[in-house]
């Protein structure tokens, strides 16, 4: 095996780590007005809770993403470039959603006022829906294939983007993230938030099973190759399993399956495409592949000592601070709102 091959498959590993890890964090972001009603007198207090559970991590979790833009610049310049640009659009909404979301979940707490705590919760519930529904457009559109011409550059228009297979797989990614996000929160908190957790993610658990076997099956019909059958049974098999356990309050191994289930799929993309990283509907001759879109052999020589030396500090203090913050949370737990009052003339 090339060091190309070997950067696709760290790249790979990256996306699904981002996926399985900010995954959760974009459910609990879509369903903290869900289990944190306004009309609640208790809803402030379970929406603090909502939010708690991924207080500690959401930011490291981002990290994998950061990471794994970077190794994509610099491993395969060529991907990088027509990604970019040709996906400008969307990547960029996804960027600008991120940065609301995290603003808003900083701030949220600045100042003890119901508008300005309405204001960061429709930030959070815009970072986690957007970037949740946009992750699958983009992969999905990107396995299909777009018109690449003879200079790398993406020429595809928007109405070619919007076809019937990314829509579902936009579909795909926002009801596997809410599932995990709601199995997750399951795990994390106690009391009635955590029973409606449970009964939120049995509720969500036939839908995504649904929607998200249609899309592994039809990726596989369309674009799989022999071997990936497996990861398409164990996404399958996962998400039944899902099925089963949130009925059986079993959240913890519920929340084992969904992580098997996001990676299962964003494997099934990866191993899909390969060895091509953007296939071109143009003319095959116009693909990028590992061969023709990466770096010198010298520079990916030296990424991968970077990364053999780097990669465990990051995944022990990941794994660290995941340990730490590994309590329930309740509502009695949480503090009164000690933000700054103001006076409004």
């Amino acid at each position: 095996m090339g060091l190309q091959e070997v950067w696709f498959i760290l790249i790979a590993v990256l996306f699904t780590g981002y996926f399985i890890l900010e995954g959760f964090d974009f459910g609990v972001g879509m369903l903290m007005p869900v289990l944190g009603r306004r009309k609640d007198p208790q809803g402030d207090t379970r929406r603090r809770v909502v939010l708690n559970t991924i207080g500690p991590v959401w930011d490291g979790n981002e990290v994998w993403l950061i990471t794994g833009a970077g190794a994509l610049f610099a491993a395969f310049p060529e991907w990088y470039a027509t990604l970019f640009s040709g996906f400008y659009a969307p990547l960029l909404l996804i960027l600008v959603a991120l940065i609301v979301r995290v603003c808003a979940i900083e701030y949220r707490g600045k100042m003890d006022e119901d508008v300005w705590r309405r204001r960061c919760d429709w930030g959070i519930i815009f970072g986690s829906w957007v970037p949740a529904a946009l992750w699958g457009f983009v992969f999905a559109n990107i396995l299909r294939g777009v018109d690449i011409d003879e200079n790398k550059q993406m020429t595809s228009g928007l109405v070619d983007l919007l076809n019937p297979y990314a829509l579902l797989g936009a579909l795909t990614t926002t009801l596997v993230f809410a599932l995990h996000g709601a199995v997750f929160l399951a795990l994390k908190t106690g009391k009635e938030v955590r029973t409606d957790a449970v009964k939120l993610a049995a509720q969500l658990s036939i839908p995504t099973l649904l929607v998200a076997g249609a899309f592994v099956l039809w990726t596989q019909l369309a674009y799989g190759k022999d071997w990936t059958w497996i990861l398409v049974a164990l996404a399958a098999g996962a998400l039944l399993g899902v099925v089963a356990l949130t009925r059986a309050e079993r959240e913890g191994w519920a929340f084992t399956l969904t992580t098997i289930a996001v990676a299962a799929t964003s494997v099934l993309l990866f191993a899909s495409l390969f060895p091509q990283v953007m296939p071109s509907t143009l003319d095959p001759a116009f693909d990028l592949t590992i061969e023709n879109a990466s770096s010198s052999p010298y520079t990916l020589e030296v990424m991968t000592w970077a990364a053999a030396f780097l990669t465990p500090i990051v995944l022990i203090y990941q794994g660290w601070t995941y340990w730490v913050f590994r309590q329930r949370i309740s509502a009695d737990q949480i503090p009164p709102s000690i933000g700054l009052k103001f006076e409004r003339k």
